[in-house]
């Protein structure tokens, strides 16, 4: 009888260890609605493409999707905002999910070059922000929260003059408690854009039903 007891509590520590290590892998059973959770965007603050204010504080309790580009950029930028264009034009019009596009080139992206860029994708105000700030504002949200690359190409390796930077491809799913839920890369020979894009606007509906 002792032995079968001691084998009882064995199988359920062993139970509950296996429990505990789903739900930290990706998809996880422990993970509610199948996302795991990456990490915790810290606190922010930035400037809008109208020159406002804008911080961790405007999304509380939004669901957003972000990524990285600057607007002089001559390689991936273009397709990444046309997939979030895209992102925009898919969600329901009941839907509170945020898009927040952050620059890498802050000295180059004002403002006011952000809010021609936005407008040039027909961005809508409400639903989608782009972001500026100073270089360590950018890369204390960029590369210490969000987890995303920005490096400055060399004078001697850049092919144009708006060559400037090497930087992720990848758009971030976040949710109304400021944790990372989903990691997607846009770019690629491997990857249907499509089908990429129903990935992310299924994660965020799911997450906007979180509580």
């Amino acid at each position: 009888m002792q032995w079968m007891v001691w084998l009882g509590l064995g199988v359920t520590a062993l139970l509950l260890v296996l429990a505990f290590v789903l739900v930290r892998l990706p998809g996880g059973s422990g993970t509610r609605g199948g996302l795991p959770v990456y990490g915790t965007v810290g606190d922010f603050t930035l400037t809008n493409q109208q020159g406002n204010s804008f911080g961790l504080g405007d999304l509380k309790g939004k669901v957003w999707v972000t990524d990285i580009i600057f607007t002089r950029c001559p390689g991936p930028c273009l397709t990444m905002t046309r997939h979030m264009k895209a992102l925009q034009d898919g969600l329901d019009a009941t839907s509170q999910v945020k898009l927040v596009s952050l620059t890498t080139d802050p000295d180059f992206d004002t403002p006011e070059v952000l809010a021609q860029y936005a407008q040039r994708f027909k961005a809508d105000a409400a639903r989608w922000t782009f972001l500026t700030g100073s270089k360590k504002q950018i890369a204390d949200l960029a590369t210490g929260s969000l987890k995303f690359t920005a490096i400055d190409k060399k004078p001697a390796e850049r092919q144009s003059p708006e060559d400037l930077f090497v930087h992720s491809t990848i758009f971030i799913l976040v949710d109304k408690q400021a944790r990372i839920r989903g990691i997607f890369e846009t770019l690629g020979d491997d990857v249907n854009p499509q089908e990429v894009r129903e990935r992310i606007l299924d994660g965020a509906r799911k997450l906007e039903r979180e509580r």
